[in-house]
């Protein structure tokens, strides 16, 4: 999200209001907890132990009349580059609600979902990424707060040199090689693939 406080002509910053255990007596050390096999930070005063798990991805690969929206990116990271509308989960809703709302906030775009395209595992950066086919609901959108610009591309006039992150590469081409086909299986990562390296730009057409 976009950071856009306004720090002029303010006078002294107000005292924010202290949260719940902020002046708990705490010291978290790393360690395996009893009946676990991983190591956790626990709490060495009360024995809390604080779990982080991945963080889930929700998004879209949006077409009208056979072009793809593409969405470039205003907030880092990869600022300035395209991607595919998506972002994180938030809480109490569904993957598909997920797609849509995040299609709605960087795109002001109205979409059907389609069905399942794909589910990326990252681990380099603990997410899991879930990817649908969709189309635009009615053919309008407009950049979002978090987006430069959204554009309809053709296929062969993808900026595939400017895309932000390889997964956008991987459902972009994973989806062209089912475009026509009503029923498909999901996609997982191409074999190798753990969101490290582009791969090789496709050829034009294919």
């Amino acid at each position: 999200m976009s950071d856009k406080s306004d720090t002029q002509n303010r006078g002294p910053a107000e005292p924010k209001p202290q949260e719940a255990g902020a002046d708990a007596d705490v010291a978290f050390s790393r360690r395996v907890p009893t009946g676990d096999s991983l190591p956790r930070d626990i709490c060495d005063r009360c024995g809390f132990i604080h779990y982080v798990n991945p963080k889930i991805v929700v998004g879209s690969v949006v077409t009208h009349d056979g072009k793809f929206m593409l969405c470039r990116r205003a907030i880092e990271p990869r600022r300035g580059f395209w991607t595919l509308p998506a972002g994180f989960m938030e809480q109490g809703e569904t993957t598909e609600e997920g797609a849509r709302r995040e299609a709605m906030e960087e795109a002001n775009a109205d979409i059907v979902l389609r069905d399942l395209l794909a589910i990326y595992n990252i681990p380099r950066i603990a997410q899991v990424q879930i990817m649908y086919r969709a189309e635009l609901k009615f053919p309008s959108f407009s950049a979002g707060e978090e987006s430069l610009e959204v554009a309809l591309f053709e296929w062969d006039e993808i900026p595939w040199e400017e895309l932000a992150f390889p997964s956008v590469y991987w459902a972009l081409t994973q989806f062209r090689s089912v475009m026509d086909k009503p029923f498909i299986a999901p996609f997982t990562n191409p074999e190798g693939e753990t969101d490290n390296l582009f791969p090789k730009r496709p050829a034009p057409g294919v």
